[in-house]
């Protein structure tokens, strides 16, 4: 630990004897901005701050202090006045914060799960399905997912659900792999998660497009989660080992669906809305609207008051909005990698591989970065997209690459998603790791196979 502090306080130390130094400027304003594509040894020169920023993330390294020193190595090899430095910091973390859509539906997400609309629906469809244990594992993976593209917060929805799993039907394998299947394909396609910001923000694809474009993708890899978790529980032949939340048992069917409707209003919402709007020619189903009526849903379906619907609201929004802040510093120092041409540079030796390949190999980028750093999804996100925007990737081969970085983070030791299940059915993480090598192993292999079909 001591070790750890003093490499951390060096680092710091070093950072900011460097930013003292007098520099000359090297201009450009953002990632996707027109800069010089460097040759020779300087290329090899520029991409040594992402090699290093990814071994400190491989390392456990704070995002941030990963970046802090990329940024710096950054600063040194291309030439940028600290002047330039400060505005690209001062204007990166607003601009991760104006990402307004995902941070509402998050907030409005977080307040269902606080109301108790998901456990409601558990309780409901226990008592409907007549002892089909099956039916049981393949609607909580089908929750998971409905839960985490409202919310976008994967590791927010196991630490709900995972409990739940586990006081009903026990660690199932195939039910935490598939837990974990559906978490990464959705949170890394949601209109409300900070990985969809991040992939609109870098790429200047409108979220909404970016989620309309990989809606079908996203629903086939959350039906093969349902028949995973559907045919392990049956091969198993597992039964129920616990009896329903004592908070639930009192009520009735009718009772437990009330619970449910603001859940049930709210996805409908955010899958279907937009296509309501279109077929009506009217803007009906907008995040005011929905936003709105799902809270005072809540209010008229749980028992919150309306003071605590709202209060619940406001307090759910902290978790992406203290994420989007943490990027939108990591993403200030990406940029100034950025503006080194260092991007230009990896995309111009890419851009040499046969064009069917390309999207595979970023997509296999993702995956294999993914497994050692995925606590910090959206800042891999940050590093490998960025090759995506230069070389001008479809919103559908973005998407894909971000599933990659997604399917990659539920095979790592420290993703947040991993890190719930493990609590929420435990047993260690090594367990959940290995459970899940073979599905989202499979996931991966499909996800390689559709990039190169449609990427």
């Amino acid at each position: 630990m001591k070790t750890k502090k003093y490499f951390l306080t060096s680092i710091f130390t070093l950072a900011m004897f460097l930013l003292m130094l007098p520099m000359q400027a090297f201009a450009a304003d953002s990632i996707g901005a027109d800069v010089p594509t460097p040759t020779g040894w300087y290329a090899l020169l520029t991409i040594l701050p992402l090699i290093v920023i990814l071994v400190l993330l491989f390392m456990k390294v704070d995002m941030i202090a990963a970046g802090l020193v990329g940024g710096v190595m950054a600063m040194i090899i291309g030439g940028i006045s600290l002047t330039e430095a400060n505005q690209a910091f001062l204007d990166s973390i607003p601009g991760m914060l104006s990402i307004t859509v995902p941070i509402i539906n998050s907030a409005v997400a977080m307040a269902v799960f606080k109301s108790g609309g998901y456990t409601s629906a558990l309780t409901l469809v226990r008592r409907g399905i007549k002892g089909r244990v099956e039916i049981f594992a393949a609607f909580i993976v089908l929750l998971q997912a409905a839960a985490t593209y409202m919310s976008g917060i994967g590791g927010g929805s196991a630490m709900v659900i995972a409990p739940l799993a586990m006081a009903a039907l026990g660690a199932i394998p195939e039910v935490i792999a598939a837990m974990s299947i559906v978490s990464a394909v959705s949170f890394t396609t949601s209109p409300a998660s900070l990985e969809s910001g991040i992939v609109s923000k870098l790429s200047g694809i409108p979220v909404a497009d970016y989620v309309a474009e990989m809606r079908l993708f996203t629903l086939g890899f959350v039906i093969l989660g349902v028949a995973i978790a559907f045919w392990g529980a049956k091969r198993r032949k597992a039964l129920f080992v616990g009896e329903e939340s004592s908070e639930f048992a009192g009520m009735n069917n009718k009772q437990l669906f009330k619970m449910t409707i603001p859940a049930i209003f709210l996805l409908g919402s955010v899958i279907l809305g937009p296509i309501i709007n279109k077929a009506i020619h009217y803007s009906l189903f907008t995040p005011l609207v929905y936003t709105m009526l799902t809270v005072f849903l809540i209010f008229l379906c749980t028992k919150f008051t309306l003071n605590k619907s709202l209060e619940a609201m406001v307090d759910g929004s902290t978790y992406i909005l203290t994420r989007l802040f943490s990027v939108g510093i990591f993403l200030a120092f990406i940029n100034m990698i950025g503006q080194t041409g260092a991007f230009a540079a990896i995309s111009n030796v890419a851009s040499q591989a046969p064009t069917a390949i390309v999207v595979p190999v970023a997509v296999l980028a993702g995956i294999l970065v993914g497994i050692p750093a995925g606590a910090y999804v959206g800042s891999i996100l940050t590093l490998v997209l960025p090759i995506a925007v230069t070389l001008g990737f479809s919103p559908i081969a973005f998407g894909f690459v971000a599933m990659g970085v997604g399917l990659g983070s539920q095979l790592s030791f420290v993703n947040i998603t991993m890190q719930a299940l493990s609590s929420g059915f435990q047993i260690p993480i090594l367990q959940v790791v290995k459970g899940n090598a073979k599905w989202v192993g499979l996931s991966m292999a499909i996800l390689l196979v559709l990039s190169l079909i449609f990427g």
